[in-house]
């Protein structure tokens, strides 16, 4: 066997290794990912009221890993945007979706994020999902709490089965970047 095959096989095992090693990864990030939800309740109607029941006891969306709402698009990655949403409210929900941290994930809480809902007019966004990219949509006027919990099961399944993949950092050479600098300066 020359050496040139040998190394070839060498390289398909570490290669079929780190494929291994890359989906065991990924399947703990899928679970972990998906018992630790933090939402960012973007409320502007009536399924406000559905959502705040959801929270309470009786329902309790904390069994899901989604307790704390998050009031920092920073700090959360599950976006429910719950209720109507006019046309100058569009670009601040953009704005919220795009300051929010990857990986991050939209609901579209109520018939009314989803599809306009009965508001259609001029001054209403026919569906969020015209501005920003939507996984769940929950039907309903408003949604009743069941529904809440089953939509967001749904993005939980969505979550877990997803590929997770781990950032790889670009090591930097403090000593090249100072010599760089000093370089620089000295022009």
């Amino acid at each position: 066997m020359a050496d040139a095959d040998l190394a070839n096989i060498v390289t398909t095992r570490r290669d079929e290794s780190m494929g291994w090693l890359q989906s065991i990864v990924s399947k703990g990030l899928g679970w972990a990912r998906k018992y630790s939800l933090f939402t960012y309740p973007y409320a502007t109607a009536c399924c406000g009221m559905e959502y705040m029941s959801v929270a309470a006891s009786r329902h309790d969306i904390s069994r899901f890993g989604a307790e704390f709402p998050r009031f920092s698009p920073r700090q959360a990655d599950l976006l429910m945007v719950v209720g109507t949403i006019n046309l100058k409210q569009a670009p601040i929900l953009k704005r919220v979706y795009e300051q929010m941290a990857e990986p991050k994930w939209v609901v579209a809480f109520g018939v009314c994020a989803s599809s306009g809902g009965f508001y259609d007019n001029y001054a209403v966004l026919q569906g969020i999902d015209r501005i920003i990219p939507v996984d769940v949509y929950i039907p309903g006027c408003p949604p009743r709490p069941e529904q809440v919990l089953d939509g967001l099961m749904l993005l939980q399944d969505k979550i877990g089965n997803q590929v997770h993949r781990i950032a790889e950092r670009e090591e930097a050479n403090p000593t090249a970047a100072r010599h760089n600098l000093l370089l620089s300066m000295n022009k």
